[in-house]
């Protein structure tokens, strides 16, 4: 473990209290736990000739810049960065959870993702979240806890794929940063403190509570150190025996045992689900943007991607470069542009087998759908488009919208060689389940399908079955120029606010110039099928009066993304940028 001393002794323990503590505030009614959380900092731009690692902790970017500086690959850096994270931020992400994971090849131009999401175990019914007594769906609150939200987790088996085809260095190298950092403890930052206060059944939770919480239960106050000797031996075990343990020995047995004997909700995961677990791959969903840009993402079963591109694909049709990137007439397009691709989305991407991928995306239909927007006054009702063959999409499935919570975590990174690695990964609700085992904290991602199966006589799209992945958000993304040149490397947290983060940064890189950390930092506004939502404290808030002139109905809120983005400059300098609004660095040589 001789990296990792020499790791954590190059950052100063005063140095941790300072950047962990930068996020203040308290929830709203409106807004999830977690939000109302940030201050800004003043961040800018890093540089970099030969690499670049950007991720939502210090601690975290630094592992991945060691691997990095050890001959590692992007792959190699992204994953010790992600089990540093799962020590430092356990309410957003870790190794009980799943994710997405982009890869560009340097050297081929080729690309390809890694599907490691959370499946529905084989015991999983369609009506499991409904109450026995009324028949009606329990609240998402009262469901989220214990082991019946717990899906088949798949982020170590989806870095294990990864490293075996794209790994440089020794699986057990990556595991030391996180060991050393659970083992001597890592300081609570504000956001985690008010975290643990308003996630209030922690404390019903044995293990967790006595990680995450003082002796009376209460939460940790921002700057106590928080050490994890049971993820360090988990850990330490992963590392020396690989992922075996927790798909078929030991660690399995203790997840089994963890959700079917929660003395809340208990679940229906079992050793099999563990040990017949699929990571799945393939090739990106990528589309074109004013020609010269090639926009790659993540596919089904994440709508991230193709609603990305459908908002990419109207919007082009406009010229936004001779606008003021934070005017109202920018805003208004943009919303409406969101506005018709969530109506897409939320009608037609549930079910993975039976989306209409390519008419959605189909130049010509945007083109059509663009023409509804009108420049000075919002659309007063937005309906989903329709295709010749709608009816075998959408109508035989009823449609009810699904919970999504705004927690999750994301990696951006660029090695040496110039390959690349895109990652978002989630335990879904901010601390997961509330189950933790061996030290680590299991998901509620079952939560992410409609709670009810059926609505209006008719089957619900993105209803729970055994073996399914619910539909996600998670936008990780990869943009080309038109000779297939690597351009950008970004991607967000937030719930289904995510996609809107990172169409925010691409549009303020490629169509306005920003560098990316201006792209990052430059204010929120996200329009899904409601309201558009404008970040309070910044220069949209004032809009609102204008943007109601227009038709629009307008909230202001505290919008807190997480984006952590790369560029790639003409000269082949890099440029990394981290959201300001939470604890994120970029860090490069």
């Amino acid at each position: 473990m001789k990296l990792c001393h020499k790791f954590l002794a190059t950052i100063p323990l005063l140095f941790l209290l300072a950047q962990n503590a930068n996020s203040n505030g308290s929830a709203t009614n409106d807004s999830w736990p977690g939000e109302n959380l940030a201050t800004f900092r003043n961040l800018k731009v890093a540089s970099s000739k030969k690499y670049m690692v950007a991720t939502a902790d210090e601690l975290a970017s630094k592992a991945g810049q060691a691997m990095i500086e050890q001959g590692g690959s992007a792959v190699d850096a992204a994953i010790a960065a992600q089990l540093v994270l799962n020590v430092v931020e356990p309410h957003s992400s870790g190794i009980g959870g799943g994710g997405f994971l982009l890869y560009y090849n340097a050297k081929t131009t080729q690309t390809t993702y890694f599907n490691g999401r959370e499946t529905a175990p084989a015991g999983s019914y369609s009506t499991m979240f409904l109450d026995k007594a009324t028949g009606k769906a329990r609240e998402f609150n009262d469901v989220v806890r214990g082991g019946l939200s717990v899906g088949t987790p798949g982020l170590l088996k989806m870095f294990k794929e990864a490293h075996d085809k794209y790994g440089k260095l020794p699986w057990a190298t990556l595991f030391e940063p996180a060991i050393e950092a659970a083992r001597k403890g890592f300081i609570v930052n504000e956001r985690m403190q008010i975290l643990s206060k308003q996630i209030s059944y922690l404390k019903d939770f044995d293990e967790a509570a006595e990680i995450y919480l003082n002796k009376d239960k209460k939460p940790r106050l921002a700057g106590e150190l928080i050490a994890n000797p049971k993820m360090a031996a988990t850990l330490e075990t992963l590392a020396q025996e690989g992922i075996d343990p927790f798909y078929k020995g030991q660690i399995a047995k203790d997840i089994v045992a963890a959700v079917r004997n929660s003395k809340i909700n208990p679940g229906t995961l079992s050793l099999n689900d563990l040990k017949n677990y699929q990571v799945k791959t393939g090739d990106l969903i990528c589309g074109t943007y004013r020609v010269k840009y090639k926009v790659c993402s993540m596919p089904l079963p994440s709508s991230g991607g193709i609603t990305l591109l459908q908002i990419l694909g109207i919007l082009e049709n406009f010229d936004l470069q001779n606008l003021n990137p934070n005017s109202k007439e920018a805003i208004h397009l943009i919303a409406e542009a969101s506005r018709l691709a969530y109506a897409d989305r939320n009608e037609y991407i549930a079910d993975i087998d039976n989306v209409p991928v390519a008419q959605m995306l189909d130049k010509l239909y945007l083109r059509q759908r663009s023409k509804l927007i009108r420049t000075t006054r919002a659309i007063a009702k937005i309906t989903p488009g329709k295709f010749a063959n709608s009816a075998a999409f959408a109508n035989k499935l009823a449609k009810v919208k699904a919970v999504e919570p705004p927690s999750t975590t994301h990696i951006s990174i660029i090695d040496e060689d110039g390959n690349a690695v895109s990652l978002t990964t989630s335990i879904e609700y901010f601390f997961g389940s509330a189950l933790s085992v061996d030290g680590f904290m299991l998901n509620n991602q079952l939560t992410d399908f409609a709670l009810t199966p059926f609505a209006n006589g008719k089957y619900v799209a993105n209803r729970l079955r055994a073996g399914k992945q619910p539909r996600s958000s998670l936008t990780p993304t990869l943009v080309f120029d038109q000779n297939d040149k690597l351009l950008m490397v970004v991607g967000s947290p937030g719930g289904p606010r995510i996609t809107q983060f990172t169409l925010k940064a691409i549009l303020n890189h490629l169509d306005w110039k920003m560098d990316i950390q201006e792209a990052i930092s430059a204010p929120n506004f996200v329009a899904l099928n409601g309201a558009i939502e404008l970040e309070e404290k910044t220069a949209v808030a004032k809009l609102k009066p204008q943007l109601e002139e227009m038709g629009h109905k307008v909230r202001v809120i505290d919008i807190v993304s997480g984006i952590h983005a790369i560029t790639v400059e003409p000269n082949r300098e890099l440029k990394g940028g981290a959201d300001p609004r939470r604890n994120g660095v970029a860090i490069g040589k």
